[in-house]
């Protein structure tokens, strides 16, 4: 929401900033004690201008934003390092990605990265990042790159393809609170959903895209069609449009991983960046915040950036926002598990070649996808060698998170050897595993995150970050981040996806 509508939200009276409070300079900073009277700050009390709690991409981004206008900022990580899910080992030779494997740079992230100096630290996946494909017929078939090669693939009958081409002459209808499923089997035809549409929320969302909200997952796709009448048109339109903001074509990462991404984040944050400091509790005091910390410290702020996943931010506001918390409580995620594997290419019948392939639901596979990061990325296996990520779980099987290393590996190895005849696949060097990887934004989730800003804004100088808002990858995350930012640097601060 745009912060000229945060003014009009009547805030909260116990965490609304007055303009005395906010004029105080840091040096004059007081809190008040229970009867009222002001006491100095103890020596188990510290005080902040920002607290941003949370050190993955969003807080990160916000630290860095807030940092760069001369805000005093205190950015607490429960964690032993900061990133979040963007981690990044070295193994055996190998470079291995723990979390998300690559970043797709969308226009406010590369204006977050270039306002700070750190479009440089982006690395360009390799030219095979444009092959990709799908497990289909019993063999891997390239996905079409165009609409040529989309009225050539086979992944499509003909009636499928002519079903696809009928797009601009369908009506117009109504995709408030309509599940993916539904919009795409309305506009694209029930084919292309189940054999295109499905299988790339899969490597995207790990969900079920009958759960799956149109609005969430493809806002420029709707946005086409209540603009244009339909998506071809759409999409023709802004492509004439050379005003549009663009970001960066492909798929990047770091020359060390998204974990190298994260470090160069964090740098210059010093001893404002907390690690294994959990915030306990969160709580109004006067025209500000207290945040319990876990080793028995209260850090007092004036404003706060919530940037944990949903679930966490819950539990942080059930005591200041109890309606926050309920909305925040009730957004679903997928669980993940990924698992990098080092393999000798002339094991496998099929090639090694392109960006990687995902598994379509209907091959019974508990397979989602898996991609090959040494053909993508320099670096990242040993000469002779190549690096697979493979991702299982997800709604496919959600008990993967819960399965021991010799399952997901018997698994994964059956998996292995149906898509690339790859036999007697070695045991991964590594498994990540995520209970909530990725959040699952379900038809209703846009009017859900506009409700969950209006509270939040009515407590002040308190916003919320995170990749379960405004979309589910890291540049969605560095967005939000800098959003907050913005909104959160004074009570009336003008919103929108600044780059700063």
């Amino acid at each position: 929401m745009s912060g000229t509508a945060a003014c009009r939200t009547r805030p909260s009276r116990a965490c609304a900033p007055s303009p005395t409070r906010c004029a105080r300079s840091r040096r004059e900073r007081r809190t008040r004690g229970r009867d009222g009277g002001r006491r100095a700050v103890s020596a188990r009390e510290s005080a902040v201008e920002v607290a941003v709690i949370g050190a993955g991409a969003a807080g990160l981004a916000a630290a860095r934003a807030l940092r760069a206008h001369g805000a005093e900022v205190a950015v607490l990580e429960a964690g032993e390092a900061p990133g979040g899910v963007m981690q990044t080992q070295r193994l055996d030779g190998y470079l291995v990605e723990r979390g998300p494997n690559a970043l797709q740079v969308k226009p406010a992230a590369l204006a977050f990265l270039r306002a700070h100096g750190l479009e440089g630290a982006l690395l360009p996946a390799g030219p095979e990042a444009r092959l990709r494909a799908l497990f289909a017929g019993g063999r891997l078939v390239r996905v079409p790159a165009g609409p040529l090669d989309a009225l050539r693939t086979p992944l499509l009958s003909a009636r499928g393809k002519l079903r696809v081409l009928a797009e601009p002459f369908v009506r117009r209808g109504d995709a408030t609170g309509e599940s993916v499923a539904d919009f795409a089997a309305r506009r694209l035809g029930r084919e292309a959903l189940d054999r295109l549409v499905a299988p790339f929320l899969v490597g995207v969302y790990a969900g079920d895209e009958a759960r799956l909200g149109a609005e969430a997952v493809f806002p420029a796709l709707v946005a086409y069609e209540r603009a244009h009448g339909s998506i071809a048109r759409g999409a023709l339109a802004a492509a004439r449009d050379r005003a549009r903001p663009r970001g960066l074509r492909g798929s990047w990462s770091a020359r060390e991983g998204l974990g190298g991404l994260a470090r160069a984040l964090a740098e210059g944050l010093g001893a404002a960046l907390r690690v294994r400091t959990p915030v306990a509790a969160l709580a109004c005091d006067g025209g500000g915040f207290a945040l319990e910390l876990e080793r028995g410290e209260t850090l007092r702020a004036r404003a706060v950036v919530v940037a944990v996943p949903a679930h966490a931010a819950a539990a942080l506001l059930r005591g200041v926002a109890p309606e926050a918390a309920e909305a925040l409580a009730v957004i679903p995620y997928a669980p993940l598990v990924s698992a990098a594997l080092g393999v000798d290419p002339a094991a496998a019948r099929a090639p090694i070649r392109g960006f990687g392939f995902l598994v379509p639901r209907a091959a019974g596979l508990d397979l989602l996808g898996v991609l090959f990061m040494s053909r993508v990325f320099p670096e990242r296996a040993p000469a002779g060698r190549e690096l697979l990520a493979a991702m299982i779980g997800g709604a496919r099987w959600p008990g993967a998170v819960d399965a021991t290393d010799a399952e997901l590996a018997a698994r994964i190895g059956a998996g292995l050897e149906r898509t690339l005849g790859l036999r007697d696949a070695p045991p991964p060097l590594a498994v990540a595993r995520w209970p909530r990887a990725v959040a699952q934004p379900d038809p209703e989730h846009p009017r859900r995150v506009a409700r969950l800003r209006e509270l939040a804004a009515r407590l002040g100088r308190l916003r919320l970050a995170g990749a379960y808002l405004d979309g589910v990858s890291v540049a969605d995350a560095l967005a939000s981040g800098s959003r907050a930012a913005t909104e959160v640097r004074e009570p009336c601060a003008r919103s929108g996806p600044a780059a700063s």
